[in-house]
């Protein structure tokens, strides 16, 4: 059967169906039983699986339609970010942020709230205009930021229909350059935390959780042109021409130390080059900006329990907003992403420790990456968790969306 991008999930749906329009996913919803969408499978869980048909929705993928006047791209839920971008910059848009992988498809980054980084910059679902979706009859809906429903449906992790397409926010296009930065002691991390995330539109800093230091910060800074100066130093780290890549194999990252169009900066991640590491496991907890100083010491005090397994750690920042399911619903948040090795049962031992230390926190993890909390687990920290699971049962009451996963979180009732 299929599988996840990274080799280390396997879907056990006894059926998939790979669709190229509306028309074929109607076809697909009049068939009996409970049915899912899949897109890219950049999950790490059975949150996309079913017992019954997946539908493949990557077929779908086409050009985005680009209202320079209007700030808009209207574009399916299969297609890739990384199809839309240069038509977005020939036509002088930008997307206000994109994830570490622009191979992602719209659609299931934003029913699962993926992120970049950023002090300023929300979520991708934050520049969901409106989306529009099949219902289990196939019945074709939209919903509009405004709506009643739009706050629980724009993060819905598919617990409800099937997404088609999404009309996207854009803003102008602009230059990033990305640089490098070493030396970031602990102290001085966790005593300004805030001088390092807002050092830039978007900071990321990799670790490993070592004694002898932070790590490395990533920092993309919006430039003028290719000879706009920047800062050479971020509290006692130190600018650095040179970087070994702590996230892939080196040649499959962004550019770093020139000036480029935003597309080819803001990702980690080249889109003509495997991702990341591959046959990996991912986690990610979500945590208030003002308690991550006291979070992120919380993990490193633990973090002898969990290293043998551990690829790296990236830290990055998301702002608050209104989205229901969102982890930053309501709080400017940092978010602690852990890239693992492929080793499921040591992992999941891991994510004890992990979780323990967290949870004086109220971290909230990403939908779709691998943890260990269940539904009383998210009732205490997803404020909204019950009024998003009503609507998903008013617009889906015969459960043909479904699966173990939704109702084990809490998404869903059981059926």
């Amino acid at each position: 059967m299929e599988q996840n991008w990274a080799g280390s999930h396997r879907y056990t749906a006894p059926a998939l169906v790979r669709v190229r329009d509306v028309g074929e996913i109607r076809a697909v919803l009049r068939r009996p039983g409970p049915v899912h969408a899949l897109g890219t499978r950049h999950s790490f869980t059975d949150l996309p699986d079913t017992a019954g048909t997946l539908i493949d929705v990557t077929g779908t993928e086409a050009p985005a339609i680009i209202d320079p006047d209007a700030g808009t791209a209207l574009v399916t839920a299969g297609t890739r970010y990384a199809a839309i971008v240069e038509d977005l910059d020939a036509a002088g848009r930008a997307l206000h942020n994109m994830g570490s992988l622009p191979h992602i498809n719209v659609g299931g980054a934003t029913q699962t709230a993926t992120h970049g980084s950023g002090d300023r910059l929300g979520v991708l679902t934050t520049a969901v205009r409106s989306l529009r979706f099949l219902d289990a009859d196939g019945i074709l809906h939209e919903v509009a930021r405004g709506d009643a429903d739009f706050a629980a449906l724009a993060v819905g992790v598919g617990a409800f229909g099937v997404v088609t397409d999404l009309t996207l926010d854009v803003v102008p296009r602009h230059l990033v350059r990305q640089d490098v930065y070493h030396g970031l002691s602990w102290d001085a991390l966790l005593t300004d935390l805030d001088a390092v995330t807002s050092f830039a539109e978007s900071v990321s800093l990799f670790t490993r959780w070592e004694a002898d230091g932070a790590g490395q910060l990533w920092v993309k800074r919006r430039v003028a042109d290719e000879t706009s100066p920047v800062p050479d130093a971020v509290l006692d780290a130190r600018r650095s021409p040179d970087a070994v890549s702590p996230i892939g194999s080196g040649d499959n990252i962004t550019r770093l130390g020139v000036a480029g169009p935003w597309y080819l900066r803001v990702p980690h991640f080249r889109a003509d080059a495997e991702p990341s590491w591959g046959g990996e496991l991912q986690s990610e907890y979500f945590v208030a900006r003002a308690d991550a100083p006291a979070a992120l010491a919380a993990v490193r005090a633990v973090a002898d329990g969990f290293r043998e397994h551990l690829i790296v750690s990236e830290i990055r920042t998301a702002a608050a907003d209104g989205l229901w399911l969102s982890p930053a619903y309501e709080r400017d948040s940092v978010a602690l992403h852990f890239t693992w090795q492929n080793r499921d049962a040591a992992v999941r031992a891991a994510l004890v420790g992990v979780e323990a230390a967290l949870e004086p926190y109220a971290a909230r993890p990403h939908w779709g990456k691998l943890h260990l909390f269940d539904r009383p687990g998210l009732e205490r920290v997803v404020p909204r968790l019950a009024d998003a699971r009503a609507v998903f049962e008013r617009v889906d009451p015969a459960g043909r969306f479904v699966n173990d996963h939704v109702i084990r979180v809490g998404l869903r009732e059981p059926r």
